[in-house]
């Protein structure tokens, strides 16, 4: 609850000019321009010398040196520092800081004996910026003996580890440092994502109204505040109204700056901090940090009300300790709070990547068992993979997928070059159209699941309208005339004020975030592994399909050789009636029609081989030319007055091979005519927009998103079971001679060229209904 470093917006704060906050006040705009590490000043219960280090000479000294010290200022400066310590005190501080690392690092130096009216007094040393700082305080021992601060912090860190969650670990640690420190209430704050901070542990007097679970805004505790408690771990303040001491002089006469007194327990306690307190009806305080490395997690903040408490230094220095110890060990209590949790989430996403690698696509995460939603708990989940989503539970729409989709890989942090996880439990803060589905998604985890393409994995969860409650009113800015003008003051108010926070979930918790971060790396081992299997599957499955159409076009041409041969004798022969009996006229007529037959069927086979061999030569196509180019050439079926093909509205120009196009319609039409017994043959040639409300019965995954057109008939139609028989090659569900005959070829071929441009083809037939052939070229898009 200490401000902010040193700021130039005063005239007295500009760099070289002295400043103490006793004489020259503040006059500010807000909080965070408070001198706190340079405040010329000390608590006046103890007394500070400022030592050049290369002589241990004094250059600077609190004003009250003579009242702790018994040595006026004036007296003190420019003497050697053994004029307090004495020649043997002197000699043990030069040795001292020979050894010791003492650098922003204050450490117990000795114990200064009663002299006269002067009690015994601890000194403790650290330097800075070229000169070493000394601190004198009371010792505060009684004569009947100090506790053993080492059993009693062992005892702490043996309770600390028994916790079974972060609550309990809090609990205990408040507890502890109440017990040890003696203070009226001890609170472990924790800070918030956007600042603000919440008691989330308290151990108080019984008689004390609780504070649990208050929040209170960012401002009071302000960013440069929560930037010292990254440096030091223990903050002092004895007694609220005690009083300041200056410096004398309050600049370094060596290199005319003022003292940085970051790291001086005795530092001159902030102006806004103090009436704080007093706010609060706060006698005295003492803060440490809990913190990771330089996060700071949050604080223990000690109050007490009835009167000063001061804290020797063999007590602060085993609260700085248990202050260590809690933040090494807070994570820890919290992993194992969650240690069943990651054990489920694991389990769910090892699952997930079995399944997903068995069935053979991704969309078995959304659509098996178990599901992603098995794992992390959140309202609903979502997959974009093969250029579709894949959705379960509560989602935003598909369409609002898309621009969220668009915006995320819009961000330059977002993706596999950046943080490969966007996280967030408010995201209309960040993305404003986020706002109008809010009570579906307000928290979004998201992580991109390829290194091209738009593949992408989210999880949603809800909006949660819960009331926080927060000790004062967190709008609250106050101000105060005072001597120097009007400056903002601490909130007097610290009555409850209950504000209803809207468009923010449940935060996500680290361990969901490191499971999902951990899953995020096997689904894309196995995209890699199955891209890598596929590609080689794929030069394969080219090299096999090249060869056997290089195999079928050898041995059916080289087949017709010898197949016109045996016609010719064949032919011969009966040509010579005299020579050929009855009987054996009608094997060799039976023997002619086999190799007409047999001719027929390589024709088929040849040129089945060159639809797989022949490049496709794409370009604009109007299709209607094409279609009337293949009604004619099936006219020679339609001739007899009582067929018709209707064509419902034009046709669209596409880019197709035209030659190829016209081919399928052959096909199809010569199909429709031939397989269709009423008197009246009635075939229909259109389409269906991409766009356009239509039923697309039967469609297959992925061309609903493509133009379908198709050739429908009023014939025989086909019997379900035969459905997919009917585009094998020389497959014919009727005798050999039945409805005008043919070598059963045609759909084959005709599959095989609407796949040659990227699409596919499927019908919709039952007995004596007709049948419908559909088809898509998505090479036209």
């Amino acid at each position: 609850m200490t401000h902010s470093a040193l700021q130039t917006d005063s005239p007295w704060m500009h760099a070289g000019q002295p400043y103490s906050i006793k004489r020259h006040g503040l006059t500010l705009s807000n909080c965070d321009s408070e001198p706190v590490q340079t405040p010329g000043c000390v608590q006046a219960h103890g007394a500070l010398l400022v030592l050049r280090l290369a002589d241990l000479t004094v250059l600077q000294a609190s004003e009250n040196s003579e009242d702790v010290l018994g040595h006026a200022p004036a007296a003190l400066l420019g003497c050697p520092v053994g004029a307090v310590l004495g020649p043997e005190g002197e000699g043990q501080l030069r040795t001292f800081l020979a050894a010791e690392k003492a650098d922003r690092n204050p450490l117990y130096l000795l114990t200064l004996p009663v002299r006269g009216a002067v009690p015994p007094l601890d000194v403790t040393v650290h330097t800075i910026n070229g000169v070493a700082v000394l601190e004198f305080e009371a010792t505060g021992q009684s004569t009947g003996g100090e506790p053993d601060y080492y059993a009693l912090v062992k005892t702490t860190v043996s309770r600390l580890q028994t916790a079974d969650t972060l609550r309990q670990f809090c609990d205990i640690a408040a507890e502890e440092v109440r017990i040890l420190t003696g203070m009226d209430r001890v609170m472990v704050y924790k800070f918030h994502q956007d600042g603000h901070g919440e008691v989330f542990a308290e151990s108080r007097r019984a008689e004390l109204d609780p504070w649990l679970g208050l929040h209170y805004p960012a401002e009071d505790i302000p960013k440069p505040a929560r930037d010292v408690f990254t440096k030091i771990w223990i903050r002092p303040t004895p007694d609220v109204d005690g009083g300041l001491s200056e410096m004398v002089p309050l600049l370094n006469p060596d290199d005319g700056q003022p003292l940085t007194m970051t790291y001086c327990a005795l530092r001159g306690a902030s102006l806004m901090y103090t009436e704080y307190l007093k706010n609060m009806t706060v006698t005295a305080g003492l803060t440490m940090p809990i913190r990771q490395a330089d996060e700071l997690w949050g604080l223990i903040a000690c109050h007490h009300y009835a009167g000063p408490r001061f804290i020797p230094y063999q007590v602060r220095a085993a609260c700085e300790f248990l202050a260590q110890v809690v933040s090494l060990q807070y994570k820890a209590a919290s992993e194992r709070e969650h240690f069943v949790y990651q054990l489920k989430l694991d389990g769910v996403h090892q699952q997930l990547v079995a399944q997903a690698a068995h069935e053979g696509g991704l969309s078995a995460v959304t659509d098996g068992d178990p599901v992603l939603l098995d794992g992390i708990a959140a309202g609903g989940a979502a997959l974009y993979h093969s250029d579709r989503w894949w959705l379960i539970g509560t989602t935003p729409t598909e369409a609002e997928l898309d621009a969220l989709a668009t915006w995320l890989f819009a961000r330059p942090e977002f993706g596999l070059t950046g943080l490969p996880l966007y996280v967030t439990e408010a995201l209309g803060r960040d993305y404003a159209a986020g706002a109008a589905f809010a009570d579906v998604a307000s928290g979004l985890l998201a992580f991109p699941l390829s290194r091209t393409g738009r593949n992408l994995m989210l999880w949603f969860r809800p909006e949660t309208i819960h009331t926080i409650h927060w000790g004062g009113n967190p709008h609250e800015k106050p101000t105060v005339l005072g001597p120097h003008g009007s400056r903002l003051t601490p909130r007097v108010s610290f009555d409850l004020f209950a504000e209803s926070v809207q468009g923010r979930s449940l935060p996500w918790l680290a361990v969901e975030i490191e499971a999902a971060a951990r899953l995020r790396v096997l689904l894309m081992e196995l995209v890699v592994n199955r891209a890598d299997l596929l590609a080689n599957l794929n030069a394969d499955l080219t090299r096999s399909n090249d060869e056997l159409d290089a195999f079928a076009y050898v041995a059916s041409h080289d087949l017709k050789e010898p197949l016109r041969g045996i016609h010719k004798y064949a032919h011969q022969l009966l040509e010579d009636a005299a020579v050929v009996e009855e009987e054996h006229r009608k094997k060799l007529e039976g023997l002619m029609r086999l190799t007409v037959r047999m001719d027929g069927l390589l024709d088929s086979l040849l040129h089945f081989s060159r639809v797989g061999r022949t490049a496709l030569q794409l370009e604009e196509t109007d299709l209607n030319e094409v279609l009337a180019e293949a009604v004619e050439m099936v006219g020679a079926r339609a001739a007899d007055g009582q067929s018709e093909v209707h064509i419902p509205r034009p046709l669209p120009r596409v880019r197709c091979d035209r030659v190829r196009y016209r081919e399928i319609l052959v096909n199809l039409l010569s199909n429709a005519f031939k397989y269709t017994d009423q008197a009246h043959k009635r075939i229909e040639v259109g389409y269906i927009d991409v766009n356009e409300d239509h039923l697309r019965t039967g469609c297959p995954d992925g061309s609903a998103r493509h133009a379908i057109f198709y050739v429908k008939d009023n014939g025989i139609g086909i019997h379900a079971k035969h459905h997919d028989q009917v585009f094998k090659m020389f497959k014919r569900l009727h005798g050999r001679n039945e409805y005008g005959g043919g070598t059963g070829a045609g759909l084959s071929i005709v599959k095989r060229l609407v796949e040659r441009h990227g699409g596919q083809v499927w019908l919709d037939s039952a007995p004596g209904a007709g049948t419908t052939f559909y088809f898509t070229l998505p090479f036209q898009e």
